[in-house]
């Protein structure tokens, strides 16, 4: 019995050992044995030229090279944000992309969406909610439906088509899509006292808040990372990327709901499923004494 246990006991130095030498090293393809890396960390390059919008990004500047590469830096080793951002790029860009385009607000915009909420129906300190993150009043502005019920701020493509009419709105009041972005981040009117107080017409020789100095290099960050994944270390295959919703039928309600987990259920499917696929609904029960039509997406599958 002794033996056995000093036997039992080297059988456990031996493994200890061996892990020990698997972890802080391992065999190259020669077979050599070689100092192991936790990762491989890299410099980020810029491009000579970037653009935003169809505007010039003016990397030759110093001053804006380095708030690029710092945003473009912080996007690409933050991993796990980064990566949802791009499993969930599948589900909600191509919307985007075709309101857009129907909308004229161009494309690199929809990157937007991603640094103001990361592609979910969040909510913000200051009482901002949904993918693009409106406040109450600047979304019943902009023809969203906000009451105790309902939240259209969480309507993915009816808050999209408010975002574009807003982002419109001060791309006509600013003049440029760089500063439109900034006055969404910021607000117009601090925006246009700033442009008024520093005499500049352009984003990029704006000294703002920290948030808003930051806010356009993140977007555009997000865009060269989410257009080329691969080049910033992320691969990811085709059934790497989260569902659509598209496979849903289209349901017309225009009379109250008093039982939303019954109403779901006679749709044949469950309570979850009819939230997760109408976030805009608060409720349990659904009130119209006014008899609007309500769109619910039931899926089919």
């Amino acid at each position: 019995m002794k033996n056995i246990g000093k036997l039992s006991f080297f059988v456990v130095i031996l493994c200890l050992v061996a892990a020990s030498f698997t972890f802080f090293s391992y065999s190259d393809k020669s077979n050599n044995i070689v100092e192991s890396i936790p990762q491989k960390i890299i410099g980020i390059k810029l491009f000579s030229k970037m653009e935003f919008a169809g505007e010039e990004v003016p990397v030759k500047n110093p001053d804006v090279a380095e708030r690029l590469e710092r945003e473009l830096i912080i996007n690409t080793y933050q991993h796990t944000s980064t990566l949802l951002h791009l499993k969930l790029a599948n589900r909600y860009l191509p919307t985007v992309e075709k309101v857009f385009r129907e909308e004229g607000v161009p494309d690199d915009l929809k990157y937007l969406a991603v640094a103001e909420s990361s592609l979910r129906n969040a909510v913000s300190s200051a009482g901002a909610k949904g993918i693009w993150q409106f406040r109450d009043a600047a979304a019943k502005d902009f023809g969203l439906l906000v009451s105790e019920y309902v939240d259209e701020r969480n309507h993915f493509e009816k808050s999209t088509r408010a975002a574009c009419k807003y982002l419109k709105q001060l791309k006509e009041r600013f003049g440029t899509w760089s500063l439109a972005c900034a006055a969404y981040n910021m607000g117009p009117t601090a925006l246009a006292t700033s442009l008024k107080e520093q005499e500049e017409n352009s984003y990029y020789d704006l000294n703002l808040n920290d948030e808003t100095n930051r806010y356009l290099f993140r977007i555009i960050a997000i865009k060269e990372i989410m257009k080329n994944p691969d080049r910033f270390g992320y691969f990811l295959s085709d059934s790497d990327y989260y569902i659509t919703h598209s496979k849903s039928r289209e349901l017309k309600i225009d009379t109250s709901i008093s039982n939303l987990s019954r109403f779901a259920h006679s749709q044949g499917i469950t309570y979850r499923l009819l939230k997760v696929y109408n976030p805009w609904l608060l409720k349990s029960s659904l009130p119209n004494s006014s008899r609007q039509t309500f769109i619910f997406r039931i899926p089919e599958e």
